[in-house]
């Protein structure tokens, strides 16, 4: 597969950039500093770059998977084809899926998460999903 055209556009070469940032940064602040030292300002400095490098993470997983997905279907299915996801797309998708790991670390680090509150997260990304999908479509 030919995946030379991910990067050639603006928010291809945003999100490399934001992710080889956002994660240089965040392991020099992890590795340089403890949640005492650091303040609270820096505790969500933390949660930022941690945002931002799953979600540039994430927009490229969907955006690949999409494609190989859509390529493997087209073998496969007679009737008509999926379409894989566009970048920006998978970027709108990835912008919810990945604050759902940084919603969980922050309401574990303020205390127990539980079942119920594991549940509203998945509705929260399950509900904001469906809204991407119906808006975008």
């Amino acid at each position: 597969m030919n995946f030379d055209g991910i990067v050639k556009g603006m928010l291809g070469r945003v999100l490399t950039i934001s992710f080889i940032m956002a994660t240089m940064l965040l392991v020099i602040v992890l590795q340089t500093t403890t949640p005492a030292t650091i303040g609270p300002l820096g505790i969500l400095f933390v949660f930022v770059l941690m945002y931002v490098s799953v979600l540039c993470a994430l927009t490229f997983l969907l955006f690949i998977s999409s494609r190989m997905i859509a390529k493997v279907s087209s073998s496969i299915t007679l009737r008509r084809p999926i379409q894989p996801l566009s970048l920006v797309k998978a970027y709108y998708f990835s912008s919810v899926v990945a604050l759902a790991p940084v919603m969980f670390i922050g309401m574990q680090s303020v205390g127990e998460v539980g079942f119920y509150d594991l549940a509203l997260i998945i509705i929260f990304v399950i509900i904001s999903c469906v809204y991407i999908t119906k808006r975008t479509a």
